[in-house]
């Protein structure tokens, strides 16, 4: 087995040294670069890029959210999101409707054709995060997910999961 699949070969006491921290790093962005690699492809055919991936990702999961909402997740500018939004809307994957309370509220959802490429751009990422769960053990499997889980920065930890608490329940609740 590779040593940087076999996780026994670094040194998971609470401290790591500088060679293990980096290795660390290092897998992170080799397996970021693979992780977008099939999803880029269909994104730059399109014209558009992973700003456009993420927004169809998180409108997809959390339909009806404001665009502040998506704001807060994705941490850019609303200019930037603005851009991003209207080549989505003006190509038929997003719509916006007036929140129903509030009516200068925006809430986000995709079209049917929206739907279909977060499913496009999901469907490799779902095969390697599948492959590399099966490649491993469920111990690390588990060190695996609180890694990730404790390199979101502390004082976001909470919102994150609440997040996905809530668009899992309410996706069980849609039947998906």
């Amino acid at each position: 087995m590779d040593k940087y699949v076999n996780m026994t070969d670094i040194n998971f006491a609470n401290t790591l040294d500088d060679d293990e921290t980096v290795a660390l790093i290092e897998l992170l962005f080799f397996a970021y670069r693979d992780f977008v690699s099939d999803p880029d492809a269909l994104l730059e055919q399109l014209g558009f890029g992973r700003a456009h991936h993420r927004v169809v990702h998180f409108v997809g999961r959390d339909p009806g959210m404001t665009v502040a909402q998506l704001l807060d997740i994705l941490r850019i500018t609303k200019q930037s999101l603005s851009r991003v939004l209207k080549d989505l809307i003006d190509k038929g994957y997003v719509f916006q409707k007036e929140g129903e309370t509030d009516r200068r509220q925006r809430l986000l959802h995709l079209t049917e054709k929206g739907e279909n490429l977060r499913q496009q751009l999901m469907a490799p990422q779902k095969t390697r995060i599948r492959r590399a769960v099966t490649e491993v053990s469920p111990i690390e499997g588990n060190a695996m997910r609180a890694m990730l889980y404790h390199l979101i920065s502390p004082e976001n930890r909470e919102d994150v999961q609440g997040w996905i608490d809530r668009v899992r329940s309410a996706g069980a609740k849609n039947g998906g």
